[in-house]
């Protein structure tokens, strides 16, 4: 389940920005229809204009219906219109709690039934709570769309009589373990928190951060959230949306079926706007275990959702800090003073405020202040810079190409329509919004600017490693206020709602004729000496192409780990005619991109641009990679922060526990086992100099391949690609990634990290090497009910049946030459000894029996099922030609895996498990506090290692390095 921290307000994401022409809206009230259809959106061929219908059933349910059958699959979006901004004060984290809740059975659905479900129907699913509303999603294959609204129904009707207090006792522990996971234990993780109790004051829904505190937690019972439920949980509160393949008519058929009969909840006001005021600036501290401090900046508006102003605002937020050309990123970044320097308005239901993210260069500063003086002289000065007209068309050219990345996918469109008509009441409020900020003049920003930031007071939050008060922007002058301690409630149990159904609810409906599926129609081209594979889709205006040069992370030498990644990082810094502000300006007015990354195996280049601007943004590709700019100051600068990312690294509990659990894996020497970003004393050695040598060395495209998908035919995108035929270089011999070194002996290897709140555990051992069809993918087929979905052994038992973590899993991945196996989660360190013992009985039965029969029908289903989902948008048919272009796969793999999914049984996968699934052959890293799991760890009889926090010499030598800093 997802937490999100910001609302969905107007202006609080680009989820309303879209570019449209003039939308026709047709308005439909019958006299007397149930459901009414209230809007009607006809199909516009040309514009960006969303079709759909609107119906509101007579017990308040509001339906959004879009047909789009380009695609076997439906996507459905329950919202509610209830987040954090509902509770209140000693009863915080109720929403998120109930979303939880929301997955554990209903009258009619078995305990985890419904994730279950989905699953084997090859689906996704999951649950997202913000401060305004809370939404449940799944996507499906076509045929599974009445079971999905049985399911929702179901739980929206029906929840409370399966709600028990063993239920409730064991997601309370889950909840608790998220927010340890999320927010107490990680670096950064009470940054939210603190400002918003700093902005805001204590009585302010979004004084508290969505996840709640534990004592709210710990105070509240069972009736409690019963009765929150029939408070918020009610039809006409709740917008049912739906996408996809489907009959609109028999949709609707289905919706009055199983939602009319639910009972109409308590009327709910909507929230008054409450935007909040500073006399002055508030100064605020928080000492956290990092090593690189962060000043956050938050300047409070009087701007309301969706007003001019707030338009106006987010065009200023675009220009201070939205990208490389921004008034912050040239001031401060570019002149080294800062190695990040971004700006956000936003909105939510509530208020609208302007945040400043602000990193400063530690290698020039050594406190916060200077920064802070310089980012509010920026502000102050900002009259006399003003809004440029071309601010204003280069903002326009990212909107555009958002609005048709973003409408990309049914569920996208989908997510556009509930926002917009549950926090607006127009399905299309996102067009309305593109045209508000289309009409936006300079003069409006500048206006706006001096009303609501000019001169306004902030809250300044310096996050500061422990101890480390010089960097404080200055000495804390601003304590919340303490919270309002609230005796437990504990009220009597509610009188649950009655529904009177006219058929049998409890008979689940069965999945209607399976969908056809239509695998991608391949074309194949030579260039030279690359091999071209492209695939057409005309449903929207949009191309992706993935240029692939052989070499990567395998060509690095180990004395110069990251340069890889570095030299991609500086290809994507400008030209030698461009700048990298000025390549950003070009590609965002074409509403394009193009980035550079290193592989183990290649370097690649994606582009992903309109159809009409392909051409375009192929030169500029063409001439990064040919003609890259590899300047001073842009060296400086990316290495810098590159520094500084990895002292903070090196903070993280999963950064530590992947790092050591790679190099006791693959051993020394192997690439494999060395970070992609490289270590504190490789990076700092590293000159431009070796930038330009590995450039010349290894980016060529003899060997290569080329992947293309999208809005054009083979016959248009040749003549551009043919730049790629003008490097004569021959290929050359790869070395090859197979570990030369074993790897460590199995024990359990513990990192020490005190004071941890939970331990951050990978377990697992040398593996397969990937193949499509044989020992690999059999792996894969048996980790699948083990610990390869949410359901799995390994989940329920560690999750649902004791609450020691928020999740666990395990899985297989590889390489062409190498794989693993991993189990990775995160328990509370209270329970690390009893987890692991859990997690022994668990490999042990599994290896000794093998999945059940109940299992084998799940894994086949959903295996079986999944590829209905699997190309819908251009990054999915692209990761499809990717597997066959790079990996090798025959053009029909997938059916070839079905052919040996239907034919495999129980005892091949026993066998399977029987040989990776050996408790005593594994590596058990944990990162924790050591103090106090040394001792109970004894007790599993395993050897035993103290592992430096650090994953190599090199590694250890950076640690000196940083605590001499």
């Amino acid at each position: 389940m997802r937490v999100v921290a910001r609302g969905m307000g107007a202006c609080s994401s680009r989820l309303l920005r879209i570019v449209c022409c003039v939308a026709c809206l047709v308005l439909v009230i019958p006299a007397s229809a149930t459901p009414r259809l209230l809007a009607e959106q006809k199909a516009e061929p040309g514009s960006l204009a969303i079709p759909y219908q609107k119906y509101r059933l007579e017990n308040g349910l509001t339906l959004i219906l879009h047909a789009d059958h380009s695609d076997p699959l439906v996507h459905v979006n329950v919202t509610y219109h209830v987040g954090s901004s509902r509770e209140q004060q000693g009863t915080t984290g109720f929403a998120h709690f109930f979303e939880h809740m929301m997955f554990q059975g209903s009258k009619h659905v078995g305990d985890q039934q419904h994730l279950q479900l989905i699953q084997q129907a090859g689906g996704s699913v999951n649950g997202q709570t913000g401060n305004d509303v809370t939404r449940y999603y799944q996507t499906v294959p076509a045929n599974e769309l009445e079971r999905v609204l049985w399911l929702e129904s179901d739980r929206m009707g029906f929840l409370l009589e399966a709600v028990s207090q063993k239920k409730f006792e064991i997601q309370r522990d889950t909840v608790k373990n998220e927010r340890a996971q999320r927010i107490d234990n990680p670096p950064y993780g009470r940054i939210g928190e603190v400002m918003g109790e700093s902005l805001y004051p204590r009585d302010h829904p979004y004084s508290w951060p969505v996840i709640g505190y534990i004592d709210d937690l710990n105070r509240v019972d069972v009736n409690d959230l019963k009765r929150f439920f029939l408070a918020w949980y009610g039809p006409n509160n709740a917008t049912l949306t739906i996408g996809g393949d489907f009959d609109p008519a028999q949709a609707l058929a289905w919706v009055e079926q199983y939602f009319g009969p639910i009972p109409t909840g308590p009327a709910i006001p909507r929230l008054t706007p409450r935007p909040v005021s500073l006399a002055a600036d508030r100064h605020v501290t928080l000492q956290d275990r990092i090593q690189q401090p962060v000043l956050l900046v938050s300047i409070p508006t009087h701007a309301l959702p969706q007003s001019d102003d707030a338009a106006a605002l987010l065009l200023l937020g675009e220009v201070l800090g939205g990208s490389k050309n921004s008034l912050f990123y040239q001031q401060l970044v570019k002149t080294g003073l800062a190695v990040q320097a971004s700006a956000d308005f936003s909105c939510r239901e509530l208020d609208c405020r302007l945040d400043l993210t602000l990193v400063p260069n530690t290698q020039r500063l050594t406190s916060l202040k200077p920064l802070a003086e310089q980012a509010a002289r920026l502000l102050a000065n900002f009259a006399e810079r003003g809004v440029r007209a071309d601010d204003l068309a280069r903002v326009q050219g990212i909107l555009k190409a958002e609005a048709i990345w973003r409408l990309e996918s049914v569920a996208g469109k989908v997510d556009e329509l509930s926002d917009g008509e549950v926090m607006q009441g127009d399905p299309q409020a996102g067009l309305a919004q593109i045209r508000q900020l289309q009409a936006v003049t300079g003069e409006q920003v500048m206006q706006a600017y001096r009303r609501h930031i000019a001169g306004k007071p902030a809250v300044w939050l310096s996050v500061i490693p422990q101890g480390a008060l010089q960097w404080q922007v200055a000495p804390a002058d601003y304590q919340p206020m303490p919270r309002i301690p609230v005796p437990p409630l504990h009220q009597t149990a509610p009188a649950l709602r009655t529904v009177t159904d006219r058929f049998d609810r409890a008979r689940m409906p069965e999945s209607g004729p399976a969908p056809v599926l239509s695998m991608p129609t391949l074309w194949r081209r030579t260039l030279g000496g690359l091999s071209v594979l492209g695939s057409e889709q005309r449903e929207l205006p949009a191309v992706s192409v993935i240029i692939s040069l052989p070499g990567g992370r395998r060509t690095e030498a180990r004395h110069e780990a990251g340069l890889a990644n570095l030299t991609a990082l500086m290809l994507r810094q400008g030209s030698r005619r461009l700048s990298a502000e000025q390549l950003s300006d070009e590609l965002q007015r074409l509403g394009a991109n193009i980035s550079v990354s290193s592989g183990l195996y290649d370097t690649r280049i994606v582009i992903s641009a309109l159809q009409e601007a392909l051409p375009k943004t192929l030169a500029l590709a063409q001439e990064l990679l040919q003609q890259p700019g590899f300047r001073d100051d842009d060296f400086a600068r990316i290495k810098s922060q590159l520094l500084q990312a990895e002292r903070q690294r090196l903070t993280e509990p999963d950064a530590l526990a992947d790092r050591a659990f790679n190099r006791l894996v693959y051993g020394s020497g192997s690439p494999l086992a060395e970070p992609e970003q490289g270590y504190l004393a490789t990076l700092g050695a590293l000159t431009l100099t070796d930038v330009k040598r590995y450039y010349r060395d290894n980016y060529h495209p003899a060997g290569g391949k080329v992947v293309v998908v999208g809005d054009i035919d083979p016959q248009a995108i040749m003549p551009h690609l043919a730049f790629l035929t003008q490097d004569s270089s021959p290929a050359r011999p790869l070395p090859s990634l197979v570990p030369q070194a074993p790897q460590a002996k199995p024990g359990i290897y513990l990192l020490d990290l005190p004071a941890a709140v939970q331990s951050t555990l990978r377990i697992g051992r040398r593996a397969l090497p990937y193949d499509a069809s044989g020992p690999y993918f059999r792996a894969q087929l048996m980790n699948f009910n083990f610990g390869g979905n949410f359901n799995s052994r390994l989940n329920l038992a560690l999750r649902e049946e004791k609450g020691f973590t928020y999740g666990i899993g395990s899985h297989f991945s590889a390489v062409r030459d190498v794989g693993e196996f991993m189990i990775s989660g995160d328990v509370r360190a209270d329970a690390t000894l009893e987890a692991l013992q859990t997690l022994a009985q668990l490999m042990s039965d599994f290896a000794q029996q093998g999945p059940t029969a109940a299992e084998m029908d799940y894994l086949k289903s959903a295996f079986s099922r999944q590829e209905a989902l699997a190309y819908e948008t251009l990054d999915q048919k692209a990761d499809f030609l990717l597997s066959l272009a790079l990996r090798g796969n025959p053009d029909d793999y997938i059916q070839r895996q079905q052919q040996q999914l239907q034919q495999i049984d129980a005892a091949s996968l026993q066998q399977v498990a029987a040989q990776w699934l050996d408790w005593r052959q594994q590596i058990i890293v944990i990162v924790g506090d050591a103090a106090q799991l040394e001792k109970p760890l004894a007790k599993l009889h395993l050897p035993l290692h103290r592992y430096p926090a650090a994953a190599s010499v090199v590694a250890q030598q950076a640690l000196a390095q940083t605590s001499s800093d």
